[in-house]
C-alpha cells in the first residue's frame, strides 16, 4: 500500500509517499509559504533531483492540489491517485480522548476541535489538512496520529498540576506532552537495537532540536515527559522558554506594558536559546561555533540547555528507580557530537560514560557510551513520518 503521510502547520504542509511493504520513501517534500507572497512547493522523487515550483497558494486546499499534482504528473510524478491507499495526519493535540491512532470520522474530527484551544497554532491548521486531503480524495480511508498519545499512560502524580483540582475537572488542565510520535518510535527502536523486550527497559528519550522534550519510558510506557499542556513547558529550547516561575509573565506584562499576546511572544518566540545568546541564534550549528570561537552568549545558552537536559535526566532515573539506556535523537541529538558531550559529560553520577571516537556520529544508529559505561548512550535517529504510516497501514490494511 502506497501511504500519503501529511504534517499541516499553519502556513506549511510537508509530506511523504512511503510503501508500507518496504517502508522506503517514494517521494517527500514541502509546501512553504501558504497563504503567503512567495509560496512555493519543493519536492524530490525517489532517484531524481529535487524541484522547486513557485505558485500561488492562497490556502491549504490549493496546497494539496499541488502535493497531488507533483505525486501523479506525467513527467516526476510517482503515483497514480488511485495508487494512494490511505492518509495519515500528524495531529498535535488529541487532549485524554485519544490514546492510540485512529481512523478519521466525523466523530474524530468533532473531538480534535473540541480540544484545539489547548493547541490553537497546531490543531486548526491540522483539521484543515484533514479537510483538503478528503475532498481532494473522497473516498480515501485517513488516520489521525497525535503527537499526545504516546503519553496518555502517564500516571495521575505525573501528570497532574498543582492547581486545584477544578481546573483539570473543567478545562482538562494537565501535561499533555508532545513529540509522542518520536518518542515512541525511538524507545522502540532503541529496545530493538539493543536487542531486549522494550518491556523489560528502562528508557530515557531525548528529543533534542528546536523544540526539545525528554520522556521516560518504563517497560514500554511512557511514565513522565518534560512538555506539558503545551510545548513551551519543559526545556530550554530553540525560541521556547521552558520552565520558568509563572509570576515570570505578570512580572514583564507590568515592567514592559505587553498584552497577553505579546508575553506569550516573548515566552515561545524570543526566548529560549535565541534569547539567552543575546540573539546570536536559535541554530545550534551557530551556537556551536560561537561557544568554540568564545562567544560569551554562545557558551551560556548551551550551558543552559545542556544542564536542563542532564537535570531532567536525573529526574527520570529517578522516576523510574534506575536507566538502563539514553536515546539522543531529533536535529540536535542526532547531529551534534558537540552537544552530546556536554550533556553525558554530566551524567557521571548515575555511571555514564561517552566514547568519544563514536560520539562523532551524525544523524546514524549508535551506541555511543564507553565499554565500561553503567548506563548504554545511544544516538537513534527519529522517522515519525514512518512511524504515522505504519500506524495508517496498520488500521487501513
Amino acid at each position: 500500500m502506497k501511504i500519503l503521510v501529511i504534517n499541516c502547520g499553519s502556513s506549511s504542509l510537508k509530506f511523504q509517499l512511503i510503501d508500507s511493504d518496504s517502508e522506503q520513501v517514494i517521494c517527500k517534500g514541502l509546501c512553504e509559504r501558504i497563504g503567503i507572497d512567495g509560496s512555493r512547493i519543493v519536492y524530490t522523487p525517489e532517484g531524481k533531483d529535487k524541484i522547486t515550483i513557485e505558485t500561488p497558494m492562497p490556502d491549504h486546499n490549493k496546497a494539496i492540489e499541488l502535493v497531488i499534482e507533483a505525486l501523479t504528473n506525467k513527467e516526476n510524478g510517482v503515483v497514480s491517485l488511485d495508487e494512494i491507499g490511505a492518509v495519515g495526519h500528524r495531529i498535535v493535540h488529541g487532549g485524554e480522548k485519544f490514546t492510540k491512532s485512529v481512523v478519521i470520522n466525523d466523530e474524530v474530527i468533532k473531538a480534535i476541535e473540541d480540544v484545539s484551544d489547548l493547541a490553537p497554532l497546531h490543531n486548526p491548521a491540522n483539521l484543515i489538512g484533514i479537510k483538503a486531503c478528503q475532498k481532494a480524495m473522497p473516498g480515501v480511508p485517513m488516520v489521525a496520529v497525535f503527537d499526545t498519545a504516546f503519553h496518555q499512560t502517564m500516571p495521575e502524580n505525573a501528570y497532574l498540576y498543582g492547581l486545584h483540582y477544578s481546573y483539570y475537572e473543567k478545562y482538562g488542565i494537565r501535561r499533555y506532552g508532545f513529540h509522542g510520535t518520536s518518542h515512541s518510535y525511538v524507545s522502540k527502536r532503541a529496545a530493538e537495537i539493543l536487542g531486549k523486550d522494550i518491556k523489560d527497559l528502562k528508557l530515557i528519550v531525548c528529543h533534542l532540536g528546536n523544540g526539545a522534550s525528554i520522556s521516560a519510558v518504563k517497560n514500554g510506557e511512557c511514565v513522565d515527559t518534560s512538555m506539558g499542556l503545551t510545548p513551551l513547558e519543559g526545556l530550554i529550547m530553540g525560541t521556547r522558554t521552558g520552565d520558568i516561575d509563572p509570576s515570570v509573565v505578570e512580572f514583564i506584562m507590568k515592567k514592559e506594558n505587553l498584552s497577553v499576546a505579546e508575553v506569550n511572544n516573548v515566552l515561545n518566540k524570543k526566548s529560549g536559546v535565541f534569547g539567552l545568546s543575546n540573539e546570536l541564534s536559535s541554530d545550534f550549528r551557530d551556537l556551536e561555533d560561537g561557544y568554540v570561537a568564545g562567544n560569551a552568549g554562545a557558551k551560556r545558552a548551551v550551558d543552559a540547555f545542556s544542564y536542563r537536559v542532564v537535570k531532567y535526566i536525573g529526574a527520570y532515573t529517578a522516576a523510574m528507580g534506575g536507566v538502563d539506556a539514553i536515546c539522543f535523537t531529533a536535529g540536535v541529538g542526532e547531529n551534534s557530537g558537540f552537544v552530546r558531550k556536554i550533556i553525558c559529560d554530566g551524567l557521571g553520577f548515575i555511571g555514564a560514560s561517552v566514547n568519544d571516537e563514536a560520539n562523532t556520529v551524525r544523524g546514524k544508529e549508535q551506541i555511543i557510551s564507553s565499554a565500561d559505561s553503567k548506563v548504554t548512550l545511544m544516538v537513534v535517529p527519529t522517522n515519525e513520518e514512518l512511524a504515522i504510516a505504519r500506524d495508517t497501514y496498520a488500521l487501513c490494511k
